[in-house]
């Protein structure tokens, strides 16, 4: 379970440094509040037409394997924020991050159920999110500091080293039989 909790919180660190400055992304490459709105959704809606089919392979292939997919995917995708010069090309990497985001959430949640026991879940799950909650406010207000210091571009490149190495992380875990 700790390698989850500490794997998953460096992905949340990477990630979230990047999501709340987003608007200001999409309002550089000329797109606004509209646009912002459809790219989102856009990424949910991608996320949700997978979630079902990442569950049912990962009770085949195992957890892992889409956790990994999850970090070292996201952290390729965002290579590719900072070459962005039209929205339609956001677009087009939402689309994608809502894909590989759907293999990360649903196979965290999976894991996270196969390494608690019934009638201790909600502690360990609780114990999760305060780690992963902390990691999340950490990366909103270092985010802000990066931006003040350096350029939004930046930002996306520390989230994609960090989401990159949270994968090293998910290799140490040893996934439970079921």
């Amino acid at each position: 379970m700790r390698w989850i909790v500490i794997s998953q919180s460096i992905a949340i660190l990477g990630s979230s440094l990047v999501f709340p400055f987003y608007l200001i992304f999409i309002k550089e490459v000329g797109g606004g509040f509209l646009q912002y709105g459809i790219s989102y959704g856009l990424f949910t809606i991608s996320s949700s037409l997978v979630h079902i089919i990442v569950g049912k392979w990962s009770d085949q292939l195992g957890r892992k394997l889409f956790l990994l997919i999850g970090s070292w995917g996201m952290a390729i995708l965002l290579l590719f924020f900072p070459l962005v010069t039209d929205v339609w090309q956001v677009y087009g990497l939402q689309i994608i991050l809502g894909v590989i985001g759907a293999t990360q959430k649903t196979s965290e949640k999976a894991m996270l159920a196969d390494f608690t026991e019934r009638g201790k879940r909600g502690r360990a799950i609780g114990k999760y999110h305060f780690w992963t909650s902390i990691f999340t406010g950490i990366a909103v207000m270092l985010g802000g500091f990066i931006i003040d210091l350096f350029t939004l571009d930046i930002i996306f490149y520390i989230s994609s080293l960090i989401l990159f190495s949270s994968g090293f992380f998910v290799l140490k875990i040893v996934e439970k039989e079921n």
